[in-house]
């Protein structure tokens, strides 16, 4: 069997200028078609959702739109825990809190529907790649108000040339592959 570090290597490619020019682009879908790549990937995010014994601690998995759904979905079937994605505003159906955030190249919106959590639900976020934090930063905020604990926050890469550690400090705060 692989290494983690040997498959996330294999599985992730860069792509120059997309989506605009001076932007490098993490492509994950190789790993994702790679079945035993993808599987060890989710058991080694799943992790950051058990304690030192192997007992699970989160009630709820967040995925942030939209490769953050790809893999959190898989890590609260691990966990046994439920799925909550928070998307792009205008997406979700019913009543929503909403939070703005600055992107590495624009602005976003992110939303979560209000009744997404119970008071005092333990919440793991999971997300694709940490660059400059601010999506991070802001579904946090969206979980915080919800009534709902964040138990920690794993990513499958962070980008340790832009700012999003930092901006992030004081979180528990994971991450697959620094580079």
């Amino acid at each position: 069997m692989r290494s983690l570090e040997q498959v996330l290597k294999d599985g992730i490619r860069d792509i120059p200028d997309y989506p605009q020019q001076g932007v490098l682009f993490k492509d994950i879908t190789p790993l994702l078609a790679d079945h035993e790549g993808f599987s060890i990937v989710v058991q080694a995010l799943a992790a950051a959702g058990r304690d030192a014994d192997g007992k699970v601690v989160v009630d709820k998995v967040v995925g942030i739109e939209a490769r953050g759904f790809i893999l959190a979905a898989p890590v609260a079937l691990a966990l046994g825990a439920g799925f909550v994605p928070v998307r792009k505003k205008g997406k979700l159906p019913a009543a929503t809190y909403e939070e703005s955030y600055a992107l590495e190249y624009g602005e976003a919106t992110i939303e979560v529907h209000q009744d997404a959590f119970a008071e005092g639900d333990r919440v793991l976020v999971i997300d694709d790649v940490l660059a400059t934090g601010g999506t991070v930063e802001a579904c946090l905020r969206l979980v915080r108000r919800c009534g709902a604990e964040v138990v920690g926050t794993t990513v499958l890469l962070e980008l340790s040339f832009l700012p999003g550690r930092k901006r992030l400090d004081g979180e528990q705060l994971g991450a697959l592959l620094t580079v």
